[in-house]
């Protein structure tokens, strides 16, 4: 990455409150930072922003059957096959996580017991940037 280009996470998260406290923290430290309140629509944001990482929630308003489905189809594409996929979800059996973690999750946070500092050292961690 040119030293210069700031690392870019693109933040999928239906709860705008939750969403702008995520988007603060990571700007905090100096990711550039790409919103999305739906699926379809953080698809089309990757797409076009090509993210370092995503941070996404898997309880959507368009993801209706199957919640893992936005998952599974980052996961599908190849233009995001090596983009790390970090969730953030109130889903949090154990069955949800390893699921998550088996379609290609690089890690998983539970929303209830998660701050955003322990989702910036996982990602750092996760980007080689700590």
């Amino acid at each position: 990455m040119p030293p210069d280009k700031k690392t870019s996470i693109l933040l999928i998260e239906d709860d705008a409150f939750l969403a702008q406290i995520y988007a603060k923290a990571f700007e905090s430290q100096n990711f550039d930072v790409s919103l999305a309140a739906k699926g379809e629509d953080g698809l089309k944001l990757a797409e076009r922003a090509k993210p370092d990482l995503i941070f996404l929630d898997l309880m959507l308003p368009d993801v209706e059957d199957d919640l893992f489905s936005i998952l599974k189809k980052f996961k599908a594409e190849q233009a995001f096959a090596n983009v790390p996929i970090v969730v953030l979800s109130n889903l949090g059996q154990r069955e949800d996580v390893e699921r998550a973690l088996a379609l290609g999750a690089a890690a998983y946070f539970i929303k209830a017991h998660t701050l955003p500092n322990d989702a910036i050292r996982k990602i750092k961690e996760i980007l080689h940037l700590a």
